[in-house]
């Protein structure tokens, strides 16, 4: 066990593993802002797990090696979900999120009520 793990909670969670012989990995060019750094340099990895057939592009970086890795998880994620469907622990991650930004919204939402309703009491009570 690592003495120190990253912060995020993919740790914790129960994914698909993946084997090197089940990918299939390439590097491109990437596309996007960045000019010449990224016209010339083939630092934008494509990732494709071949039994599954889903395939992840990653070019979040500079570096081949953190975008390889940033593609690996994303693709795990991704391919857990693919097989697990809704009793994935991605899926339910982003199910409790949702709610949570909805909860957020809800609240939001009556307290500017509250705002509203406050300020017309106090228009009232100055007539």
């Amino acid at each position: 066990v690592p003495l120190f793990q990253a912060a995020g909670k993919k740790n914790s969670l129960d994914l698909v593993e993946l084997t090197e012989a089940e990918l299939k990995e390439q590097f491109v060019r990437g596309d996007g802002p960045g000019g010449q750094a990224t016209n010339k340099t083939s630092n934008c990895v494509v990732l494709k797990h071949v039994p599954s057939g889903i395939v992840v592009k990653c070019h979040q970086t500079r570096s081949v090696e953190k975008n390889r890795k940033i593609a690996r998880e994303i693709l795990q994620e991704k391919v857990d979900l693919f097989y697990k469907g809704e009793d994935s622990d991605v899926f339910k991650e982003k199910k409790a999120s949702e709610k949570k930004k909805q909860e957020k919204k809800r609240r939001a939402k009556e307290n500017l009520e509250r705002k509203k309703h406050f300020k017309e009491m106090l228009q009232l009570d100055r007539k």
